[in-house]
């Protein structure tokens, strides 16, 4: 038995129907008054946490 595959074809209204329901409306647009400006920085040199085991992460000899 060869099933044979149903691929249905929407129209563009069909496509803003389903895009509303399953997403809803979109929020309001942000005026350009309402923007803020972002400056971007470096992150801070952080000293990185001392790990939980001290012992050296080399091989060590038997």
């Amino acid at each position: 038995m060869a099933e044979e595959s149903h691929s249905e074809t929407f129209t563009t209204e069909e496509y803003a129907y389903l895009r509303f329901v399953r997403f809803g409306s979109l929020p309001e647009r942000v005026l350009p008054s309402e923007m803020v400006e972002e400056v971007e920085t470096d992150r801070p040199h952080e000293i990185p946490e001392l790990p939980l085991d001290v012992r050296p992460w080399s091989a060590q000899r038997i």
